[in-house]
């Protein structure tokens, strides 16, 4: 199973704009995950596009190497805005394995 796509979506909800991600696979399971940043919903976007690159053609099911990848490989470690994107991949990954798994 590879991952073939990555989507954001923002969500309009006056004060706070909720973020999710979803990815998808070439197998047909696609996984969700939340990345909420109280007014910074484009700084988090743009964090996902970057992951994006990185993830699309890799196994979904990788995910403690890919979240140490990603972590790592961030210049400021640790950022709201990395963490939000990352956890949000993250529990995308862990959607899509536990679908797979049924």
């Amino acid at each position: 199973m590879k991952i073939t796509g990555v989507n954001t979506f923002v969500v309009d909800c006056y004060r706070t704009n909720f973020v999710f991600v979803k990815i998808y696979t070439d197998e047909g399971i696609s996984g969700v995950g939340e990345a909420t940043l109280e007014y910074k919903e484009n700084a988090v976007t743009g964090a996902i596009e970057d992951i994006k690159r990185y993830l699309i053609g890799k196994s979904p099911l990788d995910i403690e190497a890919h979240y140490h990848n990603i972590y790592r490989d961030a210049y400021w470690r640790g950022g709201a805005v990395l963490m939000s994107a990352l956890s949000a991949v993250e529990m995308a990954l862990w959607d899509i394995n536990g679908k797979s798994l049924g």
